[in-house]
């Protein structure tokens, strides 16, 4: 049996071929079975990579997008985008890059179980973690988790929409963002006047001292087995 020269090239196979599956039977068992057959890959070698099967091919699958949205991202001139425009590019990009609408559907259908619930909140944030990260956000503060929080919402919302959109070029799919992204930046201008409120302000004093204290989460980079995070 022909050996890959890494494990991550080894992962690629195996997620290349379970495409394949996918339609037919999900992000299941069975995909990752026959994706394991398919690919070349010692079986051995491939549970170690998916422990789950095809959960953890879902979620692979996913990531990869984030991967190519990033690229792309990086390749794309946005200096001439307002910044509501720049977000709205970027969660058109991460839509743009899926290869198979299918395997988005299934995998949709997946993360919607209750056991998978997790899973499939955490890819969400990761998504808009990455769209901000790649933006420039520099927010350490709780406004770090508010611009995910609510960008999260705006993408799980679209990717919905998107899925049963047959419009010419998903241009019904992209006038739904803008109106999303529209609803979020009326919110965060309210946001901000009742701040500058001088009654409201009074009235927020002290949530606001608390809030302040709220920092984005700092994971240490020793941590033991923190070179095993590839494989998960």
């Amino acid at each position: 049996m022909e050996q890959p020269n890494s494990t991550d090239t080894a992962a690629a196979r195996v997620l290349d071929a379970a495409v394949m599956h996918v339609p037919f039977d999900g992000w299941t068992e069975a995909s990752f079975r026959g994706a394991v057959t398919d690919s070349g890959v010692d079986p051995a070698l491939a549970r170690a990579l998916f422990p789950r099967g095809g959960v953890d091919l879902a979620i692979a699958y996913h990531k990869r997008g984030d991967d190519l949205m990033r690229q792309r991202l990086a390749e794309t001139d946005l200096s001439a985008l307002r910044f509501r425009d720049r977000i709205a590019k970027a969660v058109r990009l991460r839509l743009e890059v899926v290869d198979d609408r299918e395997a988005v559907r299934r995998g949709t259908t997946l993360f919607a179980l209750p056991i998978h619930a997790a899973d499939g909140a955490r890819l969400i944030w990761g998504t808009a973690d990455a769209i901000w990260s790649a933006l420039g956000d520099t927010s350490r503060d709780l406004n770090w988790y508010t611009k995910r929080a609510t960008l999260s919402a705006v993408y799980s919302a679209t990717v919905l929409y998107w899925l049963g959109d047959d419009s010419p070029g998903n241009q019904a799919t992209w006038d739904f963002l803008d109106r999303r992204i529209e609803d979020v930046m009326r919110f965060e201008k309210a946001k901000a006047s009742l701040r500058e409120n001088p009654v409201s302000k009074a009235l927020l004093a002290g949530p606001l001292k608390f809030m302040e204290k709220i920092q984005m989460p700092k994971v240490p980079d020793d941590l033991p087995g923190k070179v095993m995070d590839r494989f998960r």
